[in-house]
């Protein structure tokens, strides 16, 4: 079963990037899955919406990226269909989302491989599904401390744990690792995450649709642009309007200089960790003339709001667009000596090479994504494979690599900074004139808008459900790292426990987008 299989009745979306909605039966969920699976697609985002507010039930969505183009599937729950079918044993990703979907809507998966909690940690009241209906607000609590979590534990001879985190020195966020080890080498390594959850999907159904944007350019700070534009294209999918060509055109040219931000510290913590602190030093200076220049010209380093329903919050002056233009040619100039820095230090490249690999083969089978898969051989970047405005005028070239190893991953990080440069003049060259904002309507009746983008980490989704009130019953917002932190685990294997910090730099995975 594919998007052009006659018995799959999929409805094309009015979105800029090639969308289908249907709805399937209990043994389509699985079919499908397994269809996409054998046709190379992959699973982007799995979750689910309780529709009895509005006379329906308890929903289980699932998207699928295909070649033709995003597939968004409904398996609708009642009495013949009361739960899930398991779909880790096709896509091992699914895993985890399945279990946080549980943990907020209460949708049970029939013969799931994994069934502990993975949201609520348990300081939830027992039975709680904080996205049910008639669920009560608030962050009202079961109990003083979290509950234990069943880690898998590895047994035998000089096997011993290493509990990492949640907590962690400096400004990183809070996540678990437990490390299973024989002297320093890794066996095993499992992660708990959800420490960084705080209602972002239930604050969502208390804002009105055209402010829903700036919560959604919270959800991951380094990723404000990504997810703001796709929050954006979400609601005028749903609401069936465009915004004008120029306003795609800034926030694609604010979606490259986030990526560039991104990379440029990237670089510099990497090269940190791998006791080059003269890389952190300098692409730390890059970075903040990059940010400083953001804000210049659009109110903020991160571009936090710039990016708004219908447009964008401000224009952009020809005397502005040329200052960014040249700061594309000095920050050129500097990357390309600090790569060769990089690539001729012996001490850099004995750290990078061969540590934290990820075949391509591990990679395409577990579901890596975004930049990390990339670096693996995962040739999947939605700016080219499914081109939309204005990308599908300035012909990007996908960065990608085999080594699946910190080397490859900073090789990628190095060939996008400099293809983002590229793309970033190009579009201050070819810039249309014009609007750059429109104030969108609401159409009558319930409405679905999904949001498909390119972010600096992997694609972002944002997949928007209206009622017929125009309130948002449910609006999900799915990060690239669901995908990742699970292969993070097995990269780490056969490493030195050392290792993991370089390792777990070259992924940059975000908790705060993972948890929600």
């Amino acid at each position: 079963m594919t998007l052009s299989d006659p018995g799959l009745n999929l409805e094309r979306l009015p979105a800029p990037l090639p969308v289908w909605h249907g709805r399937v039966d209990p043994d389509g969920w699985s079919v499908t899955a397994r269809a996409v699976a054998d046709a190379g697609g992959r699973l982007v985002a799995l979750w689910g919406v309780d529709r009895s507010a509005i006379g329906g039930t308890l929903t289980a969505c699932v998207t699928y990226a295909a070649a033709r183009g995003l597939m968004w599937l409904e398996l609708r729950l009642d009495g013949v269909a009361p739960a899930v079918p398991d779909l880790a044993g096709v896509f091992p990703c699914a895993g985890r989302m399945q279990r946080a979907m549980t943990d907020l809507v209460g949708i049970p998966v029939q013969d799931s491989r994994d069934g502990r909690p993975w949201l609520d940690h348990g300081l939830w009241p027992a039975g709680a599904r904080p996205l049910q209906g008639g669920a009560p607000a608030g962050a009202a609590t079961g109990g003083i401390l979290p509950a234990n979590y069943p880690f898998v534990r590895v047994e035998g001879d000089g096997v011993h744990e290493i509990a990492v985190g949640p907590v962690h020195a400096g400004i990183i966020e809070p996540g678990h690792f437990r490390f299973s080890v024989v002297g320093e080498k890794v066996l095993r390594l499992e992660e708990h995450l959800g420490y960084t959850h705080k209602g972002i999907e239930r604050r969502f159904t208390e804002l009105a649709p055209p402010e829903g944007y700036r919560l959604a350019g919270r959800v991951s700070g380094d990723s404000t642009v990504a997810y703001a534009w796709a929050y954006c294209m979400a609601l005028e999918s749903a609401w069936r309007c465009a915004p004008p060509p120029r306003a795609d055109w800034l926030r694609a040219l604010m979606l490259e200089r986030e990526r560039v931000a991104n990379h440029l510290g990237d670089l510099g913590a990497l090269g940190n960790d791998a006791g080059l602190a003269f890389g952190l030093a300098q692409f730390s200076r890059l970075r903040e003339d990059w940010q400083r220049l953001s804000a210049e010209a659009f109110g903020h380093r991160l571009m936090m709001d710039a990016v708004v329903p219908g447009g964008v919050a401000q224009d952009l002056a020809p005397a502005m667009a040329e200052r960014l233009e040249q700061q594309c040619g000095h920050i050129e100039r500097e990357v390309r000596v600090l790569r060769a820095v990089y690539d001729e230090h012996a001490g850099l490249q004995d750290r990078f090479l061969g540590a934290g690999c990820v075949t391509p083969q591990l990679a395409a089978r577990l579901g890596l994504t975004g930049l990390a898969g990339r670096a693996s051989g995962c040739a999947a970047d939605l700016r080219c494979d499914h081109a939309w405005r204005p990308y599908d005028s300035v012909a990007v070239k996908m960065a990608t690599h085999r080594g699946g190893d910190v080397a490859a991953r900073v090789a990628v990080r190095f060939d996008e900074v400099l293809e983002s440069l590229r793309l970033i003049r190009a579009i201050c060259a070819g810039l249309p004139e014009g609007a750059t904002r429109i104030v969108p309507q609401a159409p009558a009746g319930a409405a679905i808008g999904v949001g498909w983008v390119e972010g600096w980490r992997g694609e972002v989704l944002v997949a928007l459900d209206l009622a017929d009130d125009s309130r948002i019953l449910r609006c999900h917002c799915h990060d690239p790292s669901w995908q990742n932190w699970p292969v993070l685990e097995h990269a780490i294997i056969g490493n030195i426990v050392p290792d993991f910090p370089l390792i777990n730099k070259s992924f940059n995975l975000s908790y705060s987008g993972h948890d929600l």
